[in-house]
């Protein structure tokens, strides 16, 4: 088994560290970790550090000695998900899953159909709600850089982020208004790629409409037909197969 990654604010250099705070007392009372096994410490921005653990302290102390520090270079090309709002905690599971998968950036979708509205103090508890789960998520998969989630934009600030993008794509059920399947879609070798997953009633018309004239066109993933919550899941495993990222 790989060893277990916590979270620092900065990544320490060779030597001696202590482990503190919230992380330290997970390692400590929760994982009881001991002396002689290995951990890694990161700041989710790709920085890591592979270390030793010479004495677990008290609750919440961990002293462990760092054997040796990366960098991990950013990822080509880089996977940007769109991702409607869901309903319930489905929006936990679809920022979940993406993380796991290898997804570098969510961005929070208000569309017309989503039943789901992200205002005021709710908007700001669910927007963190997404961050600590992509946290969580980035450390049980054991990533050094975890995904940038965004805040909440609408319709026309997703239309700007899709016309910069390298690659763009609208996710489709109806194959007779799309540009055909995502598994045989032209790709860049490196710089953006975004998809845009519609909400529970799917995108709108006028949707479609101002993300084509950003350049996004229309594609299918398959023949079944997947939930807002699994589909960036699905299509964005789908392009790291396809560009050599899992490989």
């Amino acid at each position: 088994m790989t060893a277990p990654v916590f979270v620092v604010d900065t990544v320490p250099a060779k030597g001696r560290f202590v482990l503190e705070g919230p992380e330290g007392r997970h390692a400590v009372s929760v994982r009881r970790l001991h002396a002689g096994e290995h951990v890694v410490l990161t700041d989710g921005r790709g920085a890591g550090a592979a270390a030793v653990v010479l004495a677990a302290e008290g609750k919440d102390r961990l002293v462990v000695d760092v054997t040796d520090v990366t960098v991990e270079p950013r990822p080509e090309p880089r996977i940007t998900v769109v991702q409607a709002l869901p309903k319930g905690d489905r929006g936990e599971v679809a920022v979940e899953t993406m993380t796991e998968t290898g997804v570098d950036a969510i961005v929070p979708w208000q569309a017309s159909r989503c039943i789901t509205q992200w205002r005021g103090d709710r908007g700001a508890k669910s927007l963190a709600k997404w961050r600590a789960t992509a946290r969580e998520a980035g450390k049980q998969s054991r990533r050094l850089r975890f995904p940038e989630v965004a805040e909440a934009l609408t319709t026309k600030q997703v239309g700007a982020l899709l016309a910069a993008a390298d690659f763009a794509a609208v996710l489709h059920e109806d194959a007779s208004v799309g540009s055909g399947a995502l598994a045989t879609a032209g790709l860049p070798d490196a710089g953006s790629l975004v998809l845009v997953v519609g909400p529970e009633g799917g995108v709108s018309p006028e949707e479609l409409a101002l993300f084509a004239e950003a350049g996004a066109k229309p594609y299918r993933l398959g023949s079944s037909v997947l939930r807002t919550s699994t589909a960036g899941t699905a299509a964005a495993a789908l392009l790291l197969g396809r560009t050599g990222r899992w490989s």
